[in-house]
C-alpha cells in the first residue's frame, strides 16, 4: 500500500526568496500598502519632514495599490463598453477614483482613514502568508498582531464604510474651509454610488441601512418633536432618492 503520509512543506529563507520572486505583483501590493501606512503615520505624527508631503504620498501609494490590483484583476485592457463595465465594478477602480478626487484638494485627515484601514487589513493578511514561508512558529509577536487585525476585520470594514458615507457631507463643509472645490462633493457622490453598488463589499449598503433604521427609530420616539420628525422623514426620502438602483446579484 502506498504511503499516504504527506511530507512537510519546505520552509525557510530560500522558500521566502522563491515566493517573492514568483509573486511579484502580490509583493508589490504588500509594499505599496506598507508605504501607505508609513506615510499616513508620517502625516499624523510629523516625524518625516513636511506632513503635507506625507499626506499626498500616502494617497499616491494608495493609487499605486489600486492600479496594481486592477492590473491583477483585469490584465488585458480592452476599449469597449463591456470592459468599462467590468472596470467600474472593481473596488480597486473605486479607490483609484477616490485618490484622483482628493489628490487635488487640501489635506483632510479623514480622507486617509479608509485608505489606511484597508492597507492595514490587506497588509496584515499578506504578511501572514510571507511568515508562513519561514515556518509556522516564526515571528510569533508579529503573528499575534496580525491575528488581532484579522479578528477585528469586520469592525474595520464597517468603520471604512461609515467613513466613506460620512465624507460626503463632510466634503461639502470643507468647501467653506477652502479644502475642497465645488466639484468635489459631486465627484465624491459618484464614488459613493459605486461603493454602494459594490458586489464584493456590501458594508456600505449595510451601514446605510443601519443609519436609516436609526433615524427612523429616532423619529418614532414619542419625545421627538413634530418638526424634527418631518425633517428626518424628508431627509430620509431625499437621501433614498439619491441611492443607485441595485440589480439582483
Amino acid at each position: 500500500m502506498a504511503d499516504q503520509t504527506q511530507e512537510p512543506r519546505p520552509r525557510g529563507w530560500l522558500v521566502l526568496k522563491h515566493h517573492l520572486l514568483t509573486h511579484k505583483i502580490d509583493v508589490a501590493l504588500w509594499a505599496t500598502r506598507l508605504t501607505t501606512i508609513i506615510f499616513t503615520m508620517g502625516y499624523i505624527l510629523p516625524i518625516m519632514g513636511n506632513p503635507y508631503n506625507s499626506y499626498y504620498k500616502a494617497l499616491m501609494a494608495n493609487g499605486a495599490t489600486s492600479a496594481l490590483r486592477l492590473h491583477q484583476r483585469l490584465p488585458q485592457v480592452q476599449f469597449n463598453r463591456q470592459f468599462l463595465g467590468l472596470f467600474l465594478m472593481e473596488d480597486s477602480a473605486h479607490y483609484l477614483f477616490f485618490t484622483i478626487i482628493f489628490i487635488f484638494t487640501g489635506p483632510i485627515t479623514l480622507v486617509l482613514v479608509p485608505v489606511v484601514l484597508f492597507s492595514v487589513l490587506h497588509f496584515a493578511s499578506y504578511s501572514l502568508t510571507i511568515l508562513d514561508t519561514l515556518g509556522q512558529n516564526s515571528w510569533w509577536g508579529a503573528r499575534m498582531l496580525i491575528s488581532l487585525v484579522e479578528l477585528q476585520s469586520r469592525n474595520i470594514l464597517r468603520m471604512v464604510a461609515f467613513q466613506e458615507i460620512f465624507l460626503l457631507p463632510f466634503s461639502v463643509f470643507m468647501i467653506f474651509a477652502g479644502k475642497t472645490s465645488l466639484a468635489t462633493p459631486f465627484l465624491y457622490y459618484r464614488f459613493l454610488s459605486m461603493r454602494y453598488s459594490s458586489r464584493r463589499n456590501p458594508y456600505c449598503r449595510t451601514i446605510c441601512h443601519e443609519l436609516r433604521l436609526s433615524m427612523e427609530a429616532l423619529a418614532y420616539n414619542p419625545k421627538c418633536p413634530t418638526w424634527a420628525k418631518n425633517v428626518i422623514y424628508k431627509a430620509i426620502s431625499f437621501v433614498s432618492s439619491l441611492g443607485p438602483l441595485i440589480e439582483d446579484q
